[in-house]
């Protein structure tokens, strides 16, 4: 055990050592896969350090690198080597975390960084409380269901939702998963810089009401996915007080943001929400999987999700003894809590905001970089660590230039130097380059973008 457990943690250091050299493009064809894999039930086994040997040279090898300095797509999982150690001894140990008589140490440890995360966005700690869940889709998803509940009870055909055409498509998954139909579901247009239009949606809310309809829920964005611009959530909660609404934001992208002075200064109003989605494995640098739900009371989620079978009575426990099966849909969970609870102890919060902070810096001074060149066109100015921007040079349509662009993305991925990836705002395709990453420098940045200019460049010249 020790011998594989030493080589292990060996091949780890190692890759961790190597990653800047490596390319963060490792993904293979479906085809290539199933020559390289497929494989007959084994019958007989073979030495641990062989089958390792097989996993990191055959499989790991061909997963892109999310947490390379120049993967700049979807959003970077940078994680640390604290919390991959502390999720090794929770998943070594097998510890079960749905009952507080099967696991007081990890349920209690389960108390104490929600209640740190409850602090940090200003929900109060002495009613609030939460549970983690694999992601944001499945915290957005558990908020919808305890705003269904809670503001509708088993009815709710008539109910609306609000949120914004930026808001993350786990919203509108959701909704649907837990029965909402598509016309209870309002998608809001976005000003110039992609923030829900708050007139629109107050005429919205208003018009549903003298239809009979029954609006419940606001889910205001912390932090888009595509711009990481973030809703007026001061005048968002002044809707929600004013019509009885429920509050909910989506913070999965942005929520880390939170030690920033900048992050700070643009969610205020935050403090306000009755539930919260922040992903820990995203800018709290945590590894898979790790979502986190906050709620202004926490007897919100065991009215909702608390059932009680006979074969579970035994792990009822005492009144203040959290069993968080009672919080949310699983009931077999795993040690989320430990790994955010060792690198939190470890480094210190001040350490998170200084790298937090540093890769917000880090992509306003990439944005100074672009506007020195006349071919570049910012789209949505840096914004939480998010930026997007077109080559365009002179004398090309709309739709030339989304093809252009869409070949700068194709063959930078194609070099496998560095990830930039496309999306598309007010009907325009554009690069986006998001950088959660404390090891990225301006340098890797500097270097992509001028990639892309020569790139688009040599495209026009052809």
């Amino acid at each position: 055990m020790r011998k594989l457990g030493y080589n292990v943690i060996d091949k780890l250091v190692d890759h961790l050592d190597e990653l800047r050299s490596k390319s963060p493009i490792t993904s293979d064809s479906r085809r290539n896969m199933d020559e390289r894999l497929t494989e007959e039930l084994p019958a007989k086994g073979m030495k641990p350090e062989k089958v390792f040997d097989h996993i990191i040279k055959n499989i790991l090898t061909y997963s892109n690198y999310l947490n390379h300095p120049k993967y700049f797509g979807y959003v970077p999982s940078p994680s640390n080597y604290v919390s991959a150690m502390a999720d090794t001894l929770a998943t070594g140990f097998n510890t079960f975390t749905g009952g507080w008589s099967i696991s007081s140490g990890p349920a209690e440890t389960e108390i104490i960084t929600i209640n740190w995360l409850l602090e940090l966005f200003g929900l109060p700690v002495k009613w609030g409380g939460g549970t983690y869940t694999s992601g944001g889709s499945m915290a957005n998803l558990t908020a919808l269901v305890t705003a269904r509940y809670i503001k509708c009870g088993d009815d709710f055909t008539k109910a609306v939702l609000y949120t914004s055409d930026q808001t993350h498509s786990s919203v509108r998954r959701g909704a649907r998963v837990v029965g909402f139909q598509e016309d209870q579901l309002r998608l809001i247009p976005t000003n110039e810089f992609f923030q829900i239009r708050l007139d629109l949606l107050e005429e919205s809310i208003i018009k549903d009401k003298k239809e009979g309809k029954q609006p419940i829920c606001i889910i205001g964005n912390a932090g888009t996915t595509n711009t990481g611009s973030v809703d007026d959530l001061t005048q968002i909660a002044n809707l929600c007080e004013k019509h009885a609404l429920w509050m909910h934001v989506d913070a999965a992208y942005g929520g880390g943001a939170i030690l920033s002075e900048k992050g700070k200064n643009l969610f205020k109003g935050i403090e306000k929400a009755d539930s919260i989605t922040v992903d820990p494995h995203k800018w709290f640098f945590q590894p898979y999987e790790m979502g986190c739900i906050l709620v202004r009371k926490h007897t919100w989620l065991t009215r909702t999700f608390r059932e009680e079978p006979e074969y579970l009575k035994g792990m009822r426990g005492v009144a203040d003894e959290i069993n968080f099966h009672e919080l949310g849909l699983q009931l077999t969970r795993r040690f989320r809590a430990l790994k955010l609870y060792a690198s939190f102890k470890t480094f210190g919060v001040n350490a998170f905001q200084k790298a937090i902070s540093y890769n917000i810096d880090l992509i306003e001074e990439l944005q100074l970089h672009l506007e020195k060149n006349t071919n570049w066109e910012i789209i949505s100015p840096a914004t939480l660590a998010v930026i997007n921007f077109r080559y365009r040079p002179k004398g090309l349509l709309e739709k030339e230039l989304d093809e252009l662009n869409e070949s700068i993305s194709d063959i930078l991925l194609k070099e496998r130097e560095a990830v930039i990836l496309t999306t598309k705002l007010n009907e325009k395709l554009v690069l986006r380059i998001c950088s959660t990453n404390p090891s990225t420098t301006l340098q890797d940045l500097i270097e992509s973008v001028d990639r892309c200019a020569e790139i688009g460049q040599s495209l026009i010249n052809k």
